[in-house]
């Protein structure tokens, strides 16, 4: 089964908001910093997921904003 790199996105952003949140309670330096550098590694491997992901598209960028259609004519 294929990972989709978006789970890659909400794992990362999870870690990381858990470093706010143990910094807000005064959790030790120590696990804060463990979790950054956790945190750092992850949206690397995100970036690079995400990046090399074999996606393909048929849309191009005259398809603009499907829920926003740009009429062709001129007013």
């Amino acid at each position: 089964m294929k990972t989709s790199p978006i789970i890659y996105l909400l794992i990362t952003t999870i870690a990381l908001v858990t470093v706010a949140i143990f910094a807000a309670l005064g959790i030790a330096f120590h696990w804060i910093f463990v979790i950054t550098i956790i945190g750092e590694m992850l949206l690397l491997y995100s970036v690079f997921k995400i990046l090399k992901d074999n996606y393909k598209t048929d849309k191009t960028f005259k398809h603009f904003y499907e829920d926003f259609p740009i009429n062709n004519e001129e007013n």
